[in-house]
């Protein structure tokens, strides 16, 4: 079977303090969106799982989410068949993005059918937790409120579809770093992180402060799409690296692309996708 696995954008990230098990409080609006990943599983002879993946940055083997994610489903449903599985990354890695927690969710959801062994949604999602506060997200296939550290998620639907470009510079923001300097950072005079409004949503994101300040570029990123006509609204997405702009009706996107690189930075991996 071949699987679409998509990223995600967060169009609001709300963090509510440090949870007792270390992990951050938040709330979160999240949407799939257009760009996605390419899984093929296959049953293969051998009890054993045989993962490929065409982007050599990722982990390999063992060490992937994906195989993670396989031997938990075997595990927990006692299927012992071999597996051959591969994939293809469109996702950037360490883009907010969620491209790891979607390839694991989206193994989950493809071993279920595969199988047949009628897991509901509930159990797919206790599964996805054991493997990442972002990978219950993905088993509810729509745009969803997430709370907690990101595991209890509430299916929501978007009011209109946006059209989106993403960017994203050369380099990653770990996560965990982002979160870490939540609580002790500072805003940057100049960047306006006030909430926005947009096609009846609220955009907001409490890690750009902290990513911002040591990542500049993003913060002259978000400030510079938010005085362009096109642009609705500008964020950070997740802890970043990449931050998306929501487009008006009719806005040439490709057009902005190719200013953006001309006036911000000429090396931006850019793509223009749709959420909703």
């Amino acid at each position: 079977m071949q699987l679409y696995a998509p990223a995600k954008i967060n169009l609001s990230l709300e963090i509510k303090g440090r949870r007792e098990d270390g992990f951050h409080e938040i709330e979160t609006l999240m949407a799939p969106i257009s760009l996605a990943d390419r899984l093929t599983i296959e049953r293969a002879n051998q009890e054993t799982i045989d993962f490929s993946c065409d982007d050599a940055a990722l982990p390999p083997g063992e060490d992937n989410l994906v195989v993670h994610a396989a031997k938990l489903f075997q595990k927990s449903t006692k299927t012992s068949a071999g597996l051959k599985i591969s994939l293809g990354k469109k996702i950037p890695h360490g883009a907010g993005l969620g491209g790891g927690s979607s390839d694991a969710a989206t193994t989950l959801l493809g071993l279920n059918d595969l199988f047949g062994t009628g897991l509901s949604q509930k159990d797919l999602m206790e599964l996805a937790a054991q493997l990442g506060s972002d990978v219950p997200f993905f088993i509810a296939q729509s745009a969803a409120i997430c709370r907690g550290r990101g595991e209890i998620v509430s299916p929501a639907k978007l009011p209109v579809a946006l059209r989106l470009l993403l960017m994203k510079p050369d380099f990653g923001v770990p996560t965990p770093s982002a979160y870490a300097r939540w609580k002790d950072s500072r805003e940057l005079p100049g960047v306006d992180y006030a909430p926005q409004e947009f096609s009846g949503m609220r955009f907001t994101n409490d890690l750009e402060r902290p990513v911002f300040e040591k990542f500049i570029l993003l913060a002259h990123l978000k400030t510079w799409l938010r005085e362009q006509s096109e642009v609705g609204a500008a964020l950070l997405s997740g802890s970043g690296s990449t931050v998306f702009a929501v487009l008006h009706d009719g806005a040439n996107a490709e057009e902005l692309e190719v200013r953006v690189r001309e006036n911000v930075d000429a090396t931006l991996w850019t793509r223009v996708s749709k959420a909703g």
